[in-house]
């Protein structure tokens, strides 16, 4: 376990060896939520959320509606070219 202090300004270092392991580097933005237990930090998303509403047909090309038979036909032929080891 480690320590940090809280300085006047209301700033918390967060120590290098847990910086590291997660990847945040200076400037990154984080989104602070209390927990009543106390705060978790979290990385900002790039991107505000969506709903599916919202980007629906932003792509351009033809949509073909698959059956439910035609989705696990084709799962089912993924997962045994990956038991396999054909990535």
């Amino acid at each position: 376990m480690e320590t940090t202090k809280l300085s006047s300004k209301g700033q918390v270092i967060i120590p290098k060896a847990f910086r590291n392991n997660l990847h945040w580097e200076s400037g990154l933005e984080l989104v602070v939520i209390d927990t009543g237990d106390g705060l978790l930090l979290r990385p900002k998303a790039p991107f505000a959320p969506s709903k599916l509403a919202e980007v629906f047909g932003m792509l351009k090309g033809k949509v073909v509606a698959k059956s439910d038979a035609e989705i696990a036909a084709a799962l089912n032929q993924d997962v045994r070219r990956k038991w396999r080891g054909g990535h």
